[in-house]
């Protein structure tokens, strides 16, 4: 196989461009001809240098997890958290990619890592991107400064690790690995392409009166239809180092990683039994960098025909997770020996960051009303739930007391945060928003922050002139970026509540990500 994979490996395919252009937002960019010209400024030729490193994110002390409302003390460990980085860097241009097992990464943590790397000779800290694979198995990054959501309303009575500890902890371990992935790269070649494999569903349904309901009972007789469009393509990006062994591989899955979303335990969720099935049929020490693409509306959950799907698990003796494993197992095995041959040493790499100020959700005094009344009513069953605690000590004996009144509270903050947001966009009404667009040969990757519903990624897909692209939601804290068809149906991720940016604001992602895209294709033939 090295013979055919290298046969053409030497041949200059293609020029290496370095692009780095940082604008203020939609409103505040440069000119079309400034940037025009930015991006042709350094357009020159290079022989791409790969390097890969892991960072082992598992915390050491008792955490609380974040994902649901309901807050969860950590019971332990299940499996090991990790950050992977990839960097590719052509003398011209590069871009480190960091893949965390985590449920959102805050921007500020975000720029305490790249500040962390200022002064690394030669490495550009804005050209490192972080995305989370969405597990809710791990701690939270938000510090109680920055968002309500970090706070649980109740006081507990254990020590628990502080968000500012686990920051501190997580992003220091990330910075050694993105030195040592620079410090290690090395002449390499890169091969990308796509297969299949059914991991995410569609969690949103619709009744026969248009109403959309994520989860919930689909056996009922109001059901009518499964709301969006499912996405089974599995995008892998391929490195081998100069003697054709294969050193890691990107995985880009169209679904979070939350099979396991409500346990008590730390965890990476199914990407732990994906490593190591990878691992087993690849090499022990095998790189794997995990990417969840546009799945804003999609979940490894089923919302119909479960029994049948429970009794096929257990006729194979596999739980979902290992299934999971296997399915993308099989995909990646079923692509790396047709694109390895294409493997490239010289490809076109160009990578693009701005920042864009995108429309917030419009917010109505009829939305802020709604919210209120919620709220008004989440407020009377948490305090009710505080003076039963307060009366009666003997109910913190159950280890897990805190579940209900947290989830109350936060739920009760979730619904407040309309009126926050409403007297918010007032004066700022609009929110910044990282975008990274980078060209890898004829490979696009483009990211955004957010839950990004599948509609939108899927419009990007389709009119990107990349032969793959691929895209890399919660590259960022995250929340929901919802459809137009998803906010018509309602239901939670489409309500005001859920989503700091709306449809519009996902629209205009999606056409300024296009547009970059095909810039970098004219611009870099």
């Amino acid at each position: 196989m090295r013979a055919m994979l290298f046969g053409g490996w030497a041949k200059v395919v293609g020029v290496a461009a370095a692009i780095c252009l940082v604008t203020l937002g939609g409103c505040k960019m440069e000119s079309a001809r400034r940037e025009d010209q930015e991006m042709n400024a350094r357009t020159t030729s290079g022989t791409l240098r790969v390097g890969w490193a892991q960072a082992d994110l598992t915390p050491a002390e008792t955490v609380s997890l974040r994902g649901q409302f309901y807050s969860r003390l950590s019971e332990g460990v299940l499996d090991p958290l990790s950050a992977t980085v990839l960097v590719l860097d052509s003398g011209q241009d590069q871009a480190v990619f960091v893949g965390c097992d985590n449920v959102g990464l805050p921007d500020s943590f975000c720029e305490q890592v790249r500040a962390g790397l200022a002064g690394v000779p030669g490495l550009d800290p804005r050209k490192v991107v972080l995305n989370a694979t969405h597990t809710h198995t791990a701690p939270g990054l938000q510090l109680p400064s920055e968002s309500s959501w970090s706070h649980d309303g109740v006081e507990f009575d254990r020590d628990v690790m502080s968000a500012e500890r686990y920051r501190e902890f997580a992003a220091g371990r990330i910075i050694e690995a993105v030195r040592q992935a620079w410090t290690a790269r090395a002449p390499g070649a890169v091969a990308y392409g796509h297969g299949w494999a059914v991991v995410g569903h569609n969690r949103r349904w619709v009744d026969l009166q248009g109403k959309a309901t994520m989860y919930g009972k689909t056996n009922v007789p109001g059901f009518s239809h499964i709301e969006g469009y499912e996405d089974h393509s599995l995008g892998v990006l391929a490195a081998y180092d100069a003697s054709g062994r294969l050193t890691g591989v990107a995985v880009n899955v169209p679904c979070p990683s939350q099979v396991s979303e409500h346990l008590f335990q730390v965890s990476a969720d199914y990407w732990c039994e994906t490593r190591a099935e990878l691992r087993r049929r690849f090499g022990e020490d095998l790189f794997i960098l995990p990417q969840c693409s546009a799945a804003g509306d999609l979940s490894p959950h089923m919302i119909f025909r479960q029994r049948g799907e429970q009794r096929m698990l257990e006729l194979q003796g596999r739980s979902v997770r290992q299934e999971i494993a296997r399915r993308i197992a099989d995909a990646v095995a079923d692509v790396l020996p047709a694109i390895a041959p294409t493997a490239d040493a010289s490809p076109v790499l160009a990578h693009h960051v701005e920042t864009l100020d995108l429309p917030m959700n419009a917010l109505t005094e009829a939305d802020v009303k709604v919210a209120m009344d919620e709220a008004g009513k989440l407020r009377v069953k948490y305090e009710d739930q505080m003076r039963k605690l307060a009366t009666d000590p003997l109910l913190k004996k159950d280890p897990r007391w805190y579940k209900e009144p947290t989830a109350l509270y936060r739920q009760m903050r979730w619904y407040q945060g309309v009126a926050e947001r409403f007297e918010q966009q007032k004066g700022q009404p609009t929110l910044p928003t990282e975008l990274h667009v980078v060209r890898l040969g004829d490979l696009a990757v483009a990211t955004n922050r957010f839950e990004f519903y599948l509609d939108f990624g899927v419009r990007i897909k389709a009119r990107s002139p990349a032969v793959e692209t691929f895209l890399v939601q919660l590259a960022g804290p995250g929340t929901y970026c919802p459809s137009p068809r998803s906010v018509a149906g309602g239901g939670y991720g489409s309500l005001p509540a859920s989503n700091p940016v709306g449809p519009e604001g996902g629209q205009v992602l999606t056409e300024r990500t296009i547009q970059v895209i095909e810039r970098l294709w004219s611009d870099n033939k």
